[in-house]
């Protein structure tokens, strides 16, 4: 079953798990202390984008808004320099009336009257944020236990613990990336994540559909030969397919602007994830289940 010049990915498993461990710990820590930066979707206030017809800066916004009793507004660069385009949230906007007619008067007074323009206004109520944060939440746990069903069905349980472990692995490393960062996480985001889950177990489908194909005469003693076989035959694939996707989101995290930028930031860092915890996580676990309960295997059903 062994074959020259064949990737032996089995005997290092131990050394990717170890990286992977470090990397949700380390983004488990983030997030704990750093927090996410949740956008105004899912904590209520109000996002403004203005276009300016001349140069700004960060600085000379948060100056101005600091006037209106409006300091604690988060300014942001929104696309390129060159575009002139600024993001304003401000988390508490119900304690100001009519937010974007009072910023839009105070920043013409700055610049002049027709010298910006108000391009974005959304609004959100902190209690809608709330209920927006528990349902996107609910839509990743659901989204990973119904994967879990479904490999579950469509292989055996053996296989479908590291489909699991996999999608965790990706979301919450992307997690930890984005509190690292204190990028936004919004509705788009969460867009984002979901893709991520359904790229990851696509990506893990495959990796395991030919394990099945190669199970002849399986046993504990050759489960690793067999997994590794089966991962230098589906490599090519696995390659091609994520440079391809990659390609177009390099360049839509370069071009986008906007929103598209942290959203094909978040599935760049997912595809990556997703490909790596395809060969690295998902296998090693396939593997471990198999070795270690071989009762498991006869109880739901496994054909070998």
């Amino acid at each position: 079953m062994e074959q020259k010049g064949r990737i032996p990915f089995v005997k290092f498993q131990w050394f990717f798990i170890a990286i992977s461990a470090v990397l949700v710990i380390a983004s488990l820590a983030v997030m704990m202390t750093k927090g996410l930066n949740y956008g105004i979707d899912f904590k209520g206030g109000a996002r403004l984008v203005y276009q300016f017809q001349q140069p700004v800066n960060e600085g000379e916004i948060k100056t101005i808004l600091s006037g209106i009793n409006m300091s604690d507004a988060q300014v942001v660069r929104y696309g390129e320099a060159s575009d002139n385009r600024m993001a304003i949230k401000v988390e508490k906007a119900a304690e100001h009336a009519q937010v974007g007619v009072v910023v839009t008067q105070a920043l013409e007074g700055a610049f002049g009257a027709g010298k910006v323009e108000l391009q974005e206004e959304e609004t959100v109520g902190p209690r809608v944020g709330k209920e927006l944060r528990k349902k996107a939440w609910l839509a990743v746990i659901f989204a990973v236990i119904l994967m879990l069903i479904y490999i579950g069905y469509r292989f055996d349980f053996l296989f479908a613990p590291g489909a699991v472990v996999a999608l965790i692995h990706d979301v919450l490393i992307t997690l930890g990336v984005f509190a690292l960062l204190g990028k936004e996480v919004n509705l788009t985001i969460l867009a984002a994540f979901l893709t991520i889950v359904g790229y990851s177990i696509n990506d893990t489908i495959v990796v395991f559909d030919r394990i099945r194909e190669n199970q002849h005469g399986i046993s504990r003693g050759t489960i690793g030969k067999v997994v590794n076989l089966s991962l230098n035959q589906t490599l090519a694939r696995t390659i091609v397919t994520s440079l391809t996707v990659l390609f177009v989101l390099v360049v839509i995290f370069l071009k986008g602007g906007g929103a598209l930028h942290n959203f094909a930031f978040a599935l760049i860092i997912g595809m990556v994830l997703g490909t790596y915890s395809s060969l690295f996580i998902a296998t090693p676990c396939y593997v471990g289940m198999y070795k270690a309960a071989p009762s498991i295997r006869h109880l739901f059903g496994s054909k070998r």
